[in-house]
């Protein structure tokens, strides 16, 4: 499985969060198979999201897109920093 986990800092979380939740189309139709939405715990907008992914190039072609950029930017997030990942191991204690 591949991942990516995307770190930002967002202007407003409700508005990012209402753009995000607009976009679950194009997510999916992108590749995007699953997501979480995390929080820093003292700072409620700086946010993360980790997803699985069809592939890494999948996601990577979504997320450098000019569309996304603009997203982004409607969205109110700053400076956001890509990690992509492909899972090594993985299991339940």
């Amino acid at each position: 499985m591949q991942y990516v986990l995307i770190i930002h800092e967002v202007a407003d979380y409700p508005a990012w969060k209402q753009v995000f939740d607009s976009a679950a189309t194009i997510r999916k139709e992108a590749g995007e198979r699953s997501y979480q939405v995390l929080k820093y715990e003292h700072d409620p907008n700086r946010i993360v999201h980790f997803s699985a992914w069809t592939s890494i190039n999948d996601a990577r072609q979504f997320f450098e897109s000019p569309k996304l950029v603009q997203i982004r930017e409607e969205a109110g997030v700053k400076a956001p920093e890509f990690i992509y990942l492909e899972q090594l191991e993985a299991g339940d204690l």
